[in-house]
């Protein structure tokens, strides 16, 4: 699919700020699952020095920096991309590791350090350890029908609401609530599938899902399964992820994957944050083949 998306982020001050350093995740990953065809990113005010680079989650980053003397009462960001996605199946592979074929899942030896910061939960709710275990009982211990029943158990017994700003909530609060926004409802992926054994990774991006807006940059979660690699889940939509999706950034907690981090220096400095989000769709054209008679 051909996705056009244009995304404009104003940051507006209540004083003139002077602009701390910024880094900025809006070049999206660009591998075999989705192609980058074009990017502009324009910045006001102009920065003094941009430098691209990638982050330790392997993220494409371009830190900006502006001049001291810079005082402003508006920082614009506005990205505009067209990008093909190419995986048209969320199920294409096999799992080549026998430690990842019956729960809780683990990993062989050779990958197990590199994935070891994705497996540490971050909970110690007893809630979300009895969701996690009732779901994997429910399917035998089996992984991948574990994964299919987790993303289907949030999507039907959660309450998708908007919340454009804050922090992700906890786990143990969405599931009580039964209620949040997509980056809520990927948390509480993301702990259930440290919960029994699983790398898993928060993400962030644009979607055209029936249940999401384009409002706002979306959220979901990936799994680490060898044989598949980094595969998506969708809680909010219930779906698998493939060529609905474009993944931008990913890191292990959802601060790592934010579009947008830096700071400003003034004091008494009220800031809000206005966002136009437009994500156009359409299927890729399919060259025609002709035949010679």
């Amino acid at each position: 699919m051909i996705f056009e998306i244009a995304h404009t982020m104003t940051y507006n001050y209540s004083v003139p700020v002077g602009l701390n350093p910024h880094e900025l995740r809006l070049r999206p990953r660009s591998d075999g699952t989705q192609r980058i065809q074009q990017l502009t990113l324009n910045i006001d005010p102009l920065p003094v020095g941009r430098a691209e680079g990638r982050d330790v989650e392997g993220n494409d980053v371009e830190s900006v920096w502006f001049a001291d003397s810079t005082a402003t009462r508006r920082l614009q960001i506005a990205s505009r991309l067209t990008l093909e996605t190419l995986r048209d199946n969320p199920f294409d592979f096999i799992l080549t590791d026998p430690a990842t074929v019956r729960l809780p899942a683990s990993y062989a030896p050779e990958i197990r350090p590199a994935l070891e910061s994705y497996r540490v939960v971050s909970e110690h709710d007893a809630s979300l350890y009895q969701f996690a275990r009732s779901i994997a009982a429910d399917v035998k211990q089996e992984p991948l029908a574990f994964l299919g029943q987790l993303n289907t158990r949030i999507y039907e017994r959660t309450t998708y609401v908007t919340r454009e700003q804050g922090e992700p909530q906890s786990a143990a609060a969405t599931l009580a609530q039964k209620r949040g926004a997509c980056r809520d409802l990927a948390v509480l992926f993301i702990e259930a599938c440290r919960v029994m054994g699983f790398a898993a990774r928060f993400v962030s991006g644009y979607t055209v899902g029936k249940s999401v807006f384009a409002a706002t940059m979306h959220a979901w979660a990936e799994v680490y399964l060898p044989g598949g690699g980094w595969r998506g889940y969708d809680p909010t939509n219930g779906l698998a992820v493939a060529d609905e999706h474009v993944v931008v950034a990913a890191g292990r907690i959802p601060r790592l994957a934010a579009p947008v981090t830096g700071s400003f220096r003034g004091l008494g400095v009220f800031s809000s944050l206005q966002v136009a989000l437009q994500v156009k769709c359409r299927e890729a054209e399919v060259p025609q083949v002709q035949i010679e008679q």
